[in-house]
């Protein structure tokens, strides 16, 4: 189970934004449980909040702006990358003015902070958005593709293409999320040459100077133009160097642009909410594709919710289990050949993942359909049972101490067959927190995709010396 995580104290940040030129105070504040992350607006009457969710995207045009009751929040990419790069989950970031800072133009400093910081472990368990097939995204004006394929983590790929001899075609990625700070956290922003002076021209980086930025120069620069950009940022030594790049930094990767693309990828898709078990691929990506993207993706999964509720929840089956028989005799009375879970593959706050290997060699296929083996319905109803015990018991402090008894079965239906070779895969989710010992569940048991039974399930615990 991986729990949710927060801030171990507020932290503050102090820059100014690249766009607005606006001298600003970022707080980054520990929330609690189920708050999510939410910026807030507190130079403006009533403080409004501006949850950091897709749905308030309202321009990404030089960055991500969300807006909502009046209040706009520019460039949140670099500071949502890092919070979700490390793994955050509830945080109230707080600004005294419009934008957040540019900082280096990359997430580091802020990783930076909450490292110092610290991260407080939250009791409730992380909630994830899994995909059961691949989702496809294609912007065809700006020709960027993204597909996100299901998987038990969150990866990204990146491929980039300018059509620029200085960049080349690049690519990046991010296998483990835990390697954001090592690997994608200090990558910084770029832009072209001529996209800067696009930008001077109509004073749209109030707040930019050559320290945030790298500057990929993809064209033959006159001397007068040079001298232009020296007295715009105040460097008397602005120079290109042999590699395409302004002087001003020196490139902290070979692939440091397509680095930082990953960068906002991981930071604009955090506006889902959750964070995503899948592998995001994406090709050519902007903040206004990556957004779009994002958006599509929660409306595909709002309107699938109803299609999809019975397929069956992910499982790492590389992954050790938590439990096997050994473990699971812990908490069950139940021993060959009525113990009906053989292993327990993830435990979260309000449910269970149990597995069942179906061999030829069990002892009720001797007497049920000979020659027609199929496993007894209320078997499949009994491994079902025996998982949400171990779910019930491990809530009480002695789990040992207590008796698991199923005091009433509601909705049982069988759907499908279960026949030696198969693997059940049983799903409990308790509908209620336990009260007076009683344990109200819903439980599936899936092979494959298949949905084979279901059932309403109440257990009594009881204990042993009562």
């Amino acid at each position: 189970m991986e729990h949710q995580q927060t801030l171990s104290r507020t932290i503050e940040f102090k820059g100014v934004g690249i766009h607005t030129g606006a001298e600003v105070t970022l707080r980054l504040i520990p929330a609690p449980e189920n708050h999510g992350l939410v910026f807030r607006r507190d130079d403006l009457p009533d403080a409004p909040l501006v949850p950091a969710l897709v749905e308030y995207v309202s321009d990404t045009s030089r960055g991500t702006t969300l807006s909502r009751s009046g209040a706009d929040i520019h460039t949140t990419e670099h500071v949502l990358a890092a919070l979700v790069g490390m793994g955050l989950d509830n945080v109230l970031i707080s600004l005294d003015g419009p934008e957040c800072p540019i900082a280096d133009g990359s997430a580091k400093p802020f990783v930076d902070m909450i490292k110092e910081a610290g991260i407080q472990v939250q009791d409730a368990s992380r909630k994830f958005i899994e995909l059961t097939s691949t989702f496809c995204y294609y912007d065809a004006e700006k020709d960027c593709e993204i597909n996100i394929i299901p998987d038990t983590k969150t990866r990204i790929t990146v491929m980039v293409d300018y059509d620029s001899p200085v960049l080349g075609t690049q690519h990046a990625h991010l296998s483990h999320i835990g390697n954001f700070d090592s690997e994608i956290a200090q990558s910084r922003t770029f832009c072209f040459l001529h996209e800067l002076e696009t930008l001077l021209e109509h004073d749209l980086i109030k707040g930019g100077d050559l320290n945030n930025a790298i500057v990929v120069v993809d064209k033959v620069v006159s001397e007068p133009e040079l001298d232009r950009l020296r007295q715009a940022f105040q460097t008397p030594n602005i120079q290109v160097t042999e590699q395409g790049i302004l002087n001003n930094v020196q490139l902290r990767y070979a692939n440091e642009p397509a680095r930082h693309k990953l960068l906002d990828v991981l930071g604009d898709m955090a506006l889902l909410g959750k964070p995503v078990r899948a592998h995001i691929i994406a090709s050519k990506p902007g903040h206004s594709s990556n957004a779009a993207c994002a958006l599509a993706l929660k409306k595909h999964l709002q309107t699938t919710a109803v299609t999809s509720r019975d397929l069956p929840p992910q499982v790492d089956w590389e992954a050790r289990p938590l439990y096997d028989s050994e473990g699971i005799a812990r908490f069950l009375p139940h021993r060959t050949p009525f113990l009906m879970v053989d292993k327990i593959m993830s435990i979260t706050e309000d449910s269970i993942i149990g597995c069942k290997n179906v061999s030829i060699n069990e002892d009720f296929f001797r007497g049920h359909f000979p020659g027609n083996p199929v496993m007894p319905g209320v078997l499949i109803v009994e491994g079902m049972a025996q998982t949400g015990g171990v779910l019930c018991l491990g809530k009480m402090d002695e789990p040992s101490a207590y008796w698991t008894y199923f005091a009433r079965l509601q909705s049982v239906r069988f759907k499908e067959k279960v026949v030696p070779g198969d693997t059940i895969l049983f799903h409990l989710t308790l509908k209620e927190p336990i009260r007076r010992g009683l344990c109200q569940m819903l439980g599936k048991a899936y092979v494959g995709n298949r949905l084979v039974a279901e059932a309403d399930m109440t257990a009594q615990l009881a204990r042993k010396d009562t």
